[in-house]
């Protein structure tokens, strides 16, 4: 086996080494586009549509399809489609969700599940998958978390590199996203990321460093919001300096949907392609800022350039994929991904019990995937009561009850009196619970990690009973477990895909073992953390003064220990880990272990290398995961693993220097089962020349005022005022004039009424996405999403309008947008 980068080391093989696709020809690219004038260049630069870019027939370049899909492909193949996964798509397999993926821990895993997505991908036309997403979960309650793969930024990064080059193994390309400090929902499109420069390099960059530089993506999307003033759309620092300069990235940038602020400034900043395409809106202003030199033609060339190129790349030809393959492949990733986080003796169950009660909707009605531009329409559907039914022997009975409303939660006495029955004199109660699907989703996020009353509720009555009980949660955040130490099992199967309840009647049975290993930590209480104090922040300002201290980061160093900690996950066998050992100078240095099976089941166990700093001239993490492993093992087989630690395993972001520096000092490299169950520790002197510029510690784990404008560098910035209103101006702003309501109120019905065209039941989690998506938007949005329904002067004079400037070609303009909103 060779280590892979950043020294974990891999036996996964690429489906295709040399990719069937056309290479990228620079000179051939810069030669097109010096051929076009520049109308046709401006015109390249933004998609014809919702998911098209567009071609240059008469250079043989073809237009190109994009979808989204970080769990699977969401292509809708017409012109008049969405972003928020309102309209339907081609079927095509839904694999787990990265919270599940993330729990795996799997390089090889992920890389296959690309693998299948890409080819999936390749046989429905789609040159571009749109994923995967790697925002670091700053705060569990963010409504997206689903969609992201970790609280780590190393494991976020190896995980993302994994995936990538299994997409583009198929010849298609892959979208990391969303680049950058894109961690909560709320207001998502104007809200401004305050954050330090340390913290923005080692926890919300790093993940995508080690993607870019260990898979070559083809392409990188923008995020919707401001990083420290700036939007991400025009930001110079990261799009060029950072991404490019830096990391050494040569793919195309494009913008999330709708996420374009300022051409102009996004041009000259990096930002290539903007999508979805409206027809031009901001074609007219690029070629006056060229006339005027506010704009140049060589940035403009460059953007062109990578477009053309992008166009050059894009596969052709269409194979057939394995649909039943690949939902094998969907049930083994979600056992993989399942963490067993307690269990008293009662799993796996045994086949032959007399009788099983199931209790809970989401038997019958599985949650398996969140809402947004990331819902899969899958291939088919597994439910749990079908399988466990076909699984158990024919003597077991099976008896159900649905405990509580699948859309709500909530139960009511019919509901409680009928589990109740079900389970009286069970061998075994196994309740599925979890998050419903309208309290998690893309566009808002969640206001509790608490579950449903009325599932809670369930389960500490059937708890309080003699029957033995397994509680099994599918949810796409985490939750807060009141009730683990009451029951007699505990399985988190997060989101786990089309084929999510495959994995899990396999996990309950015992026919693969749960593979999981907490990529998250599980907070005893939302309120512990010290991103809570600033979480999701204000409509246009969220700051990061908790620094570093998320997830373990904090737990492991307050003394508030999580009620399940980082890297956790219990296995229905045992490991035996030995001849543990360190090897190499200074920062170059070789982890090994011999891990064995001592059990009689198949397992899998995740070897985890952590480095823990002996005193540091800077606020330093208590430890950071910096290596890891994951082993699966045969009963009585045994493998050495060997984790490779470089240089920055050690290093620190100084601000200063700008640069990654190693302070000289004794550091710990500690292998461990999780973040808080050390097997060995060894003191490691590193040597260094680095001269690392000291740094005063926060006397807390949220940074006051001045302790945060320091770290900063400046004052913390101020809150733009409300008027005069702008095109970065919300429906919600302008609720409280005349005119804002009434189009707040239009532009609402005409979503919601697209919504129930496509889906005459939209469901709840959906309807409430499009409603928050509506009223938290900027008024841009009206130009950019509209599919070129509205034009920039006519959101300009409605604005004049609204800021008291009531000339006759205000007035004018607004009505004809009037008449416009009412004819749609």
């Amino acid at each position: 086996m060779a280590p892979e980068p950043n020294g974990l080391e891999t036996s996964v093989t690429v489906a295709n080494e040399e990719p069937p696709t056309p290479a990228r020809d620079h000179a051939a690219a810069v030669e097109i586009v010096a051929s076009l004038d520049r109308a046709a260049k401006v015109s390249l630069l933004s998609g014809s549509n919702m998911f098209e870019v567009r071609g240059l027939p008469d250079h043989g370049l073809d237009r190109i399809d994009v979808a989204d899909g970080p769990h699977g492909l969401r292509h809708q193949a017409r012109a008049d489609g969405d972003h928020l996964g309102v309209g339907g798509s081609t079927p095509a397999t839904c694999f787990p969700t990265a919270a599940t993926l993330g729990s795996s821990w799997d390089t090889a895993l992920v890389q296959r599940v690309g693998e299948a997505i890409g080819a999936e991908a390749a046989e429905q036309g789609v040159a571009v998958v749109l994923g995967p997403g790697l925002n670091i979960k700053r705060h569990p309650a963010g409504g997206r978390c689903f969609e992201y793969l970790s609280e780590d930024p190393f494991l976020s990064g190896k995980l993302a590199a994994a995936q990538v080059r299994g997409i583009q193994s198929s010849g298609v390309g892959a979208c990391l996203k969303h680049f950058a400090v894109n961690n909560h929902e709320s207001h998502r499109l104007i809200v401004d990321a305050v954050v330090d420069e340390r913290t923005l390099r080692e926890v919300y960059l790093t993940g995508f460093e080690i993607a870019v530089q260990e898979s070559d993506p083809w392409t990188v999307m923008c995020a919707y919001n401001l990083v420290n003033g700036v939007y991400a759309s025009e930001h110079h620092e990261l799009l060029q300096e950072v991404l490019r300069d830096e990391w050494g990235f040569d793919g195309l940038v494009m913008t999330d949907w709708g996420a374009a602020n300022d051409r102009v400034a996004g041009i000259e900043a990096g930002l290539d392609l903007e999508m979805p395409g409206n027809k031009g809106a901001w074609d007219a202003a690029l070629l006056d800022a060229l006339d005027r030199g506010d704009l140049s033609d060589e940035a403009v060339d460059r953007c062109a350039v990578r477009v053309v190129e992008l166009l050059q790349r894009a596969r052709r030809e269409r194979e057939p994929s394995d649909p039943d393959a690949h939902h094998a492949l969907a049930r083994t990733a979600a056992a993989a991904g399942s963490v067993l986080l307690t269990n008293a003796g009662v799993l796996p169950l045994a086949a032959d019990a007399t009788r099983i009660a199931v209790i809970g909707a989401f038997a019958e009605v599985p949650r398996y995937q969140g809402a947004g531009s990331s819902q899969v329409r899958p291939t088919r559907l597994d439910e749990v009561l079908d399988l466990l039914k076909a699984r158990v022997g024919p003597g077991t009975e099976v008896t159900y009850a649905a405990g509580y409303d699948p859309e709500t939660g909530d139960t009511t006495a019919g509901l409680r009196s009928e589990a109740m029955a079900a389970a009286a004199g069970a061998d075994v109660v196994v309740f599925c619970g979890g998050l419903p699907a309208p309290m998690e989703s893309e566009g808002f996020d969640r206001d509790t990690l608490d579950l449903p009353d009325g599932q809670v509720s369930l389960i500490e009555a059937l708890a309080a009973r003699p029957e033995p009980l397994v509680v099994v949660l599918s949810n796409g955040g985490v939750v807060h477990l009141p009730f683990a130490d009451r029951v007699d099992a505990l399985l988190e199967c997060w989101l786990g895909g089309q084929a999510g309840v495959g994995g899990i009647v396999d996990v309950l049975f015992g026919d693969t073992d749960p593979g999981g290993r907490l990529a998250e930590s599980i907070p005893e209480h939302v309120a512990q953390l010290p991103a809570d104090r600033n979480f999701p922040g204000r409509p246009r300002q969220v700051e990061y003064r908790e620094a570093h201290s998320i997830g373990y980061r904090f737990h492991d160093a307050s003394g508030v220990p999580a009620r399940f900690p980082f890297g956790f996950g219990l296995s229905y066998t045992t490991f035996d880990w030995s001849e543990v050992s360190i090897d190499g100078p200074d920062a170059d240095v070789a982890v090994s272990v011999r891990v064995t099976n001592t059990g009689d089941r198949a397992g899998s166990d995740v070897v985890q290398v952590y480095v823990r700093p002996h005193g540091s001239s800077v606020p330093r993490p208590e430890k950071e995961l910096k290596g890891f492993a994951k082993v699966h093992l045969e009963p009585g087989a045994s493998e050495t693993v060997t984790i490779t630690l470089d240089r920055r395993a050690f290093a620190v972001w100084d601000v200063t220097a700008h640069d990654w520096l190693v302070e000289a000092g004794t550091y710990d490299v500690i292998v461990a089962r999780s973040s808080v169950e050390p097997v060995a520790a060894f003191a490691h002197r590193v040597n260094s020349n680095d001269d690392v510029t000291p740094v005063a510690a926060a006397a807390g784990f949220v940074m006051d005022d001045a302790e945060f404008a320091e770290r900063l560098g400046h004052p913390i910035p101020t809150l733009p005022p409300v008027r005069p209103y702008t095109r970065n101006s919300t429906l919600e702003d302008l609720e409280g004039t005349r005119i804002g309501r009434i189009l707040g109120d239009r532009v609402a019905k005409i979503a919601l009424q697209r919504a129930t065209e496509e889906f005459p039941d939209p469901d709840a989690a959906t309807l409430e996405m499009i409603r928050t998506a509506i009223r938290e938007a900027p008024l841009r949005g009206l130009v950019l999403l509209s599919g070129g329904m509205f034009r920039f002067p006519a959101l300009d004079a409605l604005l004049s309008s609204l800021n008291g400037e009531h000339g006759d070609a205000a007035r004018t303009a607004v009505d004809a947008l009037k008449r416009k909103v009412r004819r749609s």
